[in-house]
């Protein structure tokens, strides 16, 4: 006898739920092993219901701590998060409250919790009867779907900001395309949305972008296959114009997977001398190949430590370099629900170190007369604002780069060194950049 689609897909959230916030995988590496079950509307309710999970978590939480006895442990663990997601489809969705019930209570056999299904049952049933969904948790944190710490930060840094910044991080974001003019013009692309009935819109800062405001499955959109377009959000689109690219140059891209910005980067310029491409993780390096293949592209790859210069550098200087440094990533947690929950406090420092590391590093080999351009998805201002300028005290012959003005729009005035795009700003992700110029030597 076969499984009940709709208990299928509420064992397999739960089982995401629990890979994410018990064993610390990424929403993107638990979702990769269950959403190739599913296509369509079921692939879209999966990874909605989860990430929607992951948004509300405090409030789920602490509705769960007032209906259950005392936690489950063991095996039984999974049950809890199975009982997490029955109370975000009562809470949040359009689910009704029969199917969110029986549904989510015959998942249990699924996940070897049999015996407690009467359990489950009865604390979602109290749930509807008790109206305890009216009752929210004291902490403003919680309230915002939060960790304490995140939630402070973002106070103390922008305290002007701060609410808008909450509401967007648990927003869905738009799905940003970057159009390859070399096989297809921007108004060309449109109109072939528009024949699907896909609803997209032009950017007054992005050349090669549209903005759809629904997302869907990419792989159906027209010109996929032929490297039509890729998917990358509007504040990642800006790095390849910003920096200033001329023919006949050495560029590099540094901790470059998946691989959008080197795809970017050629095909804004595409009669480089050489854009090489390093990032270390050879599974990662994969995407960026399979990425430039699809777009026609070509790069040197390497996977290697970046920082450990001696290890792959031959001693050719490089006439650009973008060093997007791992960071954070606060400014996508809209994107990846999941980085509020796996990020802790104690992360920071060494990301600041390993960034500090990393600009020391590509400085060196940088050609005199030469940019560097400094990204990161946070908006935390020790990775940006303060990196740089902790930067510049070492280095006083480097020279900022002031941004065209076309961005202040979608800049703020927190951070008077660089780009800080807020999330949201533009209907973009957080980002941060610096421009930094090598002077020549005389």
């Amino acid at each position: 006898m076969s499984t009940p689609l709709g208990q299928q897909l509420r064992a397999d959230a739960a089982w995401v739920l629990f890979q994410i916030l018990e064993k610390g995988m990424s929403s993107k590496q638990a979702l990769g092993q269950r959403l190739p079950d599913y296509e369509g509307r079921d692939r879209a309710w999966l990874q909605e219901m989860v990430f929607g999970c992951l948004r509300t978590l405090p409030i789920l939480q602490f509705w769960l701590r007032g209906l259950l006895d005392k936690p489950l442990k063991g095996r039984k663990k999974i049950l809890e998060h199975l009982i997490l997601l029955g109370l975000y489809q009562l809470a949040y969705s359009r689910v009704s409250e029969h199917a969110a019930v029986s549904e989510t209570v015959g998942a249990a056999d699924l996940l070897k919790g049999t015996t407690l299904k009467a359990l489950i049952n009865a604390i979602l049933r109290t749930f509807i009867r008790e109206n305890v969904g009216e009752t929210l948790p004291d902490s403003l944190a919680a309230q915002a779907g939060m960790p304490n710490w995140i939630y402070k930060s973002i106070q103390a840094n922008y305290p002007e900001q701060a609410s808008d910044i909450l509401q967007v991080s648990n927003e869905k974001a738009p799905l940003w395309l970057r159009i390859n003019q070399a096989h297809i013009s921007t108004a060309e692309f449109l109109a072939k949305l528009e024949e699907m009935q896909i609803e997209a819109q032009l950017s007054a800062i992005h050349p090669d972008a549209v903005m759809c405001t629904r997302s869907g499955d990419v792989t159906r959109f027209p010109g996929y296959d032929e490297g039509w377009f890729s998917v990358q959000d509007g504040a990642a689109q800006l790095a390849a114009h910003l920096l200033d690219l001329q023919p006949h140059q050495r560029v590099l891209d540094c901790c470059a997977a998946p691989g959008g910005k080197t795809a970017h980067i050629l095909a804004t310029q595409p009669d480089l001398k050489e854009c090489v491409a390093i990032d270390s993780d050879a599974h990662r390096l994969v995407r960026v190949e399979e990425n430039l293949a699809r777009l026609n592209h070509h790069a040197t790859l390497i996977c290697a430590e970046a920082q450990e210069v001696e290890g792959w550098h031959n001693g050719e200087l490089f006439d650009r370099i973008l060093l997007d440094a791992p960071c954070s990533a606060t400014g996508v947690i809209r994107r990846h629900p999941d980085i509020r929950w796996l990020r802790q406090a104690s992360d920071i420092a060494p990301l600041v170190a390993i960034q500090a590391q990393l600009l020391q590093q590509m400085w060196q080999i940088l050609k005199p007369g030469g940019k560097l351009l400094y990204a990161t998805c946070s908006i935390f201002p020790e990775e940006n604002a303060q990196q740089i300028q902790a930067f510049i005290e070492q280095h006083p012959e480097a020279e900022i780069i002031a941004l065209p003005p076309e961005l202040h729009s979608v800049s703020t005035a927190t951070n008077a060194i660089g780009l800080q795009i807020l999330p949201g700003n533009g209907n973009m992700d957080g980002f941060y950049y610096a421009l930094l110029h090598k002077p020549a030597q005389s």
